[in-house]
């Protein structure tokens, strides 16, 4: 299993240096931890292929791009025979940003992004109608405060 305990002190500063921007250069994580680009390269690679970096993505804004309703639903899925259906259904789904198993009231808690409230009603018809779906929730953010996809590091010595 992948832990903080694999990464020495320099990986954890390329990781939190590539958090806080993904398109730092090379040469400029290589000057910040005081080491060759060659191998902050092998670094980099390494820490891809051991799955601590997963990939690098763009941050949007989703107002400016159509998307002003962000919405939190809860799911209640019947039974574990329409698991598999209901990811597989939720996966697909454009307007679905990320999929949770969650304890507590509900089985599922999906984040979503739509235009409007008409699509977001489209959206909740069609979940709805989805093989094993008892129930949903829906709860409308109003504002947000914060939202990031950073995690903060630290490295006991």
């Amino acid at each position: 299993m992948n832990s903080l305990h694999q990464l020495d002190d320099i990986d954890v500063t390329i990781i939190d240096i590539l958090q806080k921007n993904g398109r730092t250069r090379r040469n400029d994580l290589a000057q910040a931890v005081d080491l060759s680009i060659p191998s902050v390269s092998e670094r980099l690679k390494k820490l891809e292929e051991n799955g601590f970096i997963t990939g690098y993505a763009a941050l949007v804004d989703p107002k400016r791009l159509g998307k002003d309703i962000t919405a939190f639903i809860t799911v209640t899925v019947d039974s574990s025979k329409h698991y598999h259906s209901f990811i597989d259904h939720a996966r697909a789904a454009d307007e679905v940003l990320e999929i949770h198993s969650v304890t507590g009231s509900g089985t599922h808690l999906l984040k979503v992004r739509t235009e409007n409230t008409s699509s977001l009603e489209k959206l909740l018809s069609k979940i709805q109608a989805w093989s094993g779906v008892v129930n949903t929730t829906t709860s409308v953010v109003l504002s947000t405060m914060k939202e990031t996809a950073r995690i903060r590091l630290t490295k006991s010595k």
